[in-house]
């Protein structure tokens, strides 16, 4: 096994506890998606606000002050990528894509000889594994030569290209555009075979590499480059570049129709539209007031990157990351489970030897020890359970999602026909994975960060002991004591959305709950929200589940509870009438806030409820909102009515299920002990808790009668890391989660969602009410 000692640092103990100091708020954290944003540091913060703060920044528009420090940041830009002005014009964005976007609107694909509408134009041509926003370039790009190539097939053109007659320049006459991810010289010198006529122009997608490599525009000179200032200093965002080679800007100022404010000279209003464009590249594309705030907040940004880790930083960081993808690389793939089987397929075309070859960025899947493929989602999920933050799916990038997981075309499309789009949760298509997991390292990652993701996965997925076969709804029923008939044995309800239950149960003073047009009465109307307005889950805040409501329906009072309060809390759930008491409604304050991406309007609760939440909780800011009566939510697929739950009116959870699943677990860890049964069943959040003769009959159910009340089923529950949390403490643990991925051949569902049908007035479910399932 590779141990701490094979990693070769890159910094010194110094540097290393610069760094670490400015990331004390990841402290606990495990932060490995830094593909998807670098992080930035609390000193650069600082030196951010300290720049804005200390002076008066004008719109560069009025201020030559202003004009001339943007200027300033454009050639210190430029010489970060190792270039000048000289060589380069560089026009600010909103980033990569921006970037992108301009170029395929404004690349003229006809040589200027022959601008006529009947030359033939140029090629775009572009790889199969490029991202989502080259692929959209197809859609704006002014020819209709447009030509996708394999990896291999780019190479093998080139080869061919290399081996023949080479071209004279002056006959490639139709510009073109190639978008490789590297062999920028060869392909512009040589051209491609196949296309003789055409003189490529190579556009350079360096958002991912700037992150962690230098790129020197000394050395390769590509055509355009495009980039994003977040993914190399995390702060600012929305802010990127496009890099123009000063030779090939003819190539793009007849192309660009459009002019904002600030990009003429002169434009006259009348029918004639007269009007001059500036001079400039920069002054002619950068249209209306660029982001000039932003563009001057990217001194203090490389200032820090220079301070931390000297002169020439990216150098420093591509060592340092790529050490660090090799290390975890090495890591994984001597993972095996307990029958010789690897526990992690690896997608990667190097074999880690080279930082100029191979990024800090490492894709895989995990498998189980019978070859079956575990969830991507279900991973996401283990790992936000253990404070890993990682990335999951396609990346944006299908063509290389593609060739990795060795799908056809016709897999992508079944794929898509069952349900699966990009950035669902959808992971498993008949056992075949529809994306992969993704951890990617920047300059403050530890070889330690790596440690505790390996650990995750050995811990989660090697299983330490067979307790029996995979589970099979056909042969289990022997297993168990048969009980009475179906029967409904609890009833909870949950006032506050992620926060404790309250359970209708023998022994609670009452049997009985009514329901409503949304499922129970009362159930998830009320909200805790954020400083800003956010909905506060247990997954950002386990401690919520300690807030324990009680619900008198004859006082018509919610009472709030929590063992660290020294008092409780009464809210009155009546509420308030637009006549009598027009003076209260008048102080109700209507916010808005988003549940399950649903915008959701909420009647503030008022100040002396948010400051009893947010001192039993030890956070300031919280508040707590109760559900609009006046704006209805309705279930996507049904268009019945929901309050503020994730899916469905009601959740029903099977004692006998969660039994049986319990009883599966392998190993609850060296920390942990098996829950009793009333405590794991509490993990679910079930709103209807029944108990059956056996175990998971409920997934065949398609309809249910529970008492005199009807339901349909909604289908089944997709689990998150929730279930991980205990519901008493707060503590989170890594069980149930795995199991159920594991027992259900990596789909994390356990429970089943329903609706009620023909609801009657004054409807109320019993505990101890029989119930039946219908299956058809």
């Amino acid at each position: 096994m590779s141990s701490m000692m094979e990693f070769g640092s890159e910094y010194t103990a110094e540097e290393s506890l610069k760094i670490e100091q400015e990331f004390s708020r990841l402290k606990g954290k495990c932060y490995l998606d830094h593909a998807g944003t670098a992080l930035y540091g609390e000193s650069q913060l600082r030196a951010v606000q300290e720049l804005l703060a200390g002076d008066l920044f004008c719109n560069p528009h009025t201020s030559r002050t202003m004009e001339d420090m943007v200027d300033l940041v454009r050639y210190r830009v430029l010489r970060w990528f190792n270039t000048r002005a000289s060589e380069y014009e560089l026009v600010f964005t909103s980033g990569t894509t921006g970037a992108l976007k301009l170029l395929g609107e404004s690349f003229t694909f006809r040589s200027p000889s022959s601008p006529t509408e009947t030359a033939e134009p140029g090629a775009f041509v572009f790889l199969r594994e490029s991202h989502t926003s080259v692929l959209g370039m197809r859609e704006i790009v002014q020819t209709d030569r447009i030509h996708p190539m394999e990896r291999t097939e780019l190479l093998q053109a080139l080869q061919r290209s290399g081996d023949s007659t080479p071209v004279e320049d002056y006959q490639r006459t139709r510009p073109s555009l190639l978008y490789p991810l590297a062999l920028c010289e060869t392909v512009e010198q040589s051209g491609l075979d196949g296309y003789d006529r055409d003189k490529f122009h190579v556009c350079l997608d360096a958002a991912s590499y700037v992150s962690t490599s230098p790129l020197n525009l000394t050395r390769y000179k590509p055509s355009f480059v495009c980039v994003s200032f977040y993914k190399i200093f995390g702060y600012p965002t929305g802010l990127g570049a496009l890099l123009v080679r000063k030779d090939v800007e003819p190539l793009l100022l007849p192309g660009k129709r459009y002019y904002g404010g600030g990009t003429v000279k002169i434009a006259m209003s009348g029918p004639g539209g007269f009007h001059v464009k500036r001079d400039t590249l920069a002054e002619r594309f950068e249209d209306g007031t660029i982001n000039f705030l932003a563009i001057c907040a990217l001194l203090p940004c490389m200032d820090t990157l220079e301070r931390l880790l000297g002169p020439s930083p990216m150098d420093r960081i591509q060592r340092h990351t790529f050490a660090l993808a090799r290390y975890c690389h090495n890591r994984l793939r001597q993972l095996e489970h307990t029958n010789g089987t690897p526990v992690v397929e690896l997608y990667h075309d190097s074999a880690f030897e080279d930082a100029n070859t191979q990024g800090a960025i490492l894709n895989f899947n995990v498998r189980n020890d019978d070859g079956s493929y575990v969830g991507y989602a279900e991973v996401a999920c283990m790992a936000a359970n253990h404070s890993i933050y990682l990335r999951t799916g396609c990346f944006c990038n299908p063509g290389a999602c593609q060739r990795h997981l060795g799908l056809t075309d016709t897999d992508i499309l079944r794929q898509y026909q069952a349900g699966h789009v990009c950035g669902d949760a959808n992971d498993l298509v008949d056992g075949k994975p529809t994306g992969s997991v993704r951890v990617s390292f920047g300059y403050c990652t530890r070889p330690a960060d790596i440690d505790q993701l390996v650990a995750m996965i050995a811990g989660c997925y090697i299983r330490r002991a067979a307790k029996g076969p995979l589970a099979s709804r056909a042969n289990i029923a022997a297993l168990y004591k048969s009980y009475d008939k179906p029967r409904l044995v609890q009833i909870c309800l949950y006032p506050l959305k992620s926060c404790g239950a309250f359970r209708v149960e023998r022994g609670s003073g009452t049997l009985s709950w009514p329901l409503s047009s949304t499922g129970l009465r009362y159930d998830r109307e009320f909200v805790v929200v954020d400083e800003h307005g956010t909905a506060v889950t247990q997954k950002k805040l386990p401690g919520l589940c300690r807030i324990r409501p009680t619900i008198d329906l004859q006082l018509c009072q919610l009472t709030l509870e929590h063992p660290d309060a020294d008092d409780r809390i009464v809210i009155d759930l009546r509420y308030p009438n637009h006549e009598q008491e027009r003076g209260d409604t008048e102080r109700i304050q209507l916010c808005q806030t988003k549940v399950c991406t649903d915008a959701v309007s909420g009647l503030d609760c008022g100040d002396e409820v948010a400051e009893w939440i947010s001192l039993a909780l030890g956070i300031s800011g919280l508040r707590l909102l109760r559900q609009s009566p006046n704006e209805a939510r309705l279930q996507k697929r049904t268009a019945k009515e929901l309050s503020l739950n994730n899916q469905a009116q009601l959740l029903l959870v099977n004692r006998t299920s969660v039994r049986w699943l319990g009883e599966k677990v392998d190993d609850w860890g060296a920390h942990e002990q098996a829950p009793p049964l009333d405590a794991l069943v509490q993990r679910f959040r079930g709103n209807l808790i029944i108990e059956t003769t056996r175990p998971l009959e409920e997934l065949d159910w398609r309809r249910l009668l529970i008492g005199d009340c009807q339901f349909t089923v909604d289908g089944p529950c997709t689990r998150c890391q929730m279930i991980c949390i205990d519901q008493e403490t707060g503590n989170r643990t890594a069980e149930p989660l795995r199991t159920i991925s594991r027992e259900f051949g990596g789909k994390v569902r356990f429970g089943i969602y329903m609706s009620h049908v023909n609801l009657e007035p004054g409807a109320i479910l019993t505990c101890g009410d029989k119930l039946t399932g219908l299956i058809e």
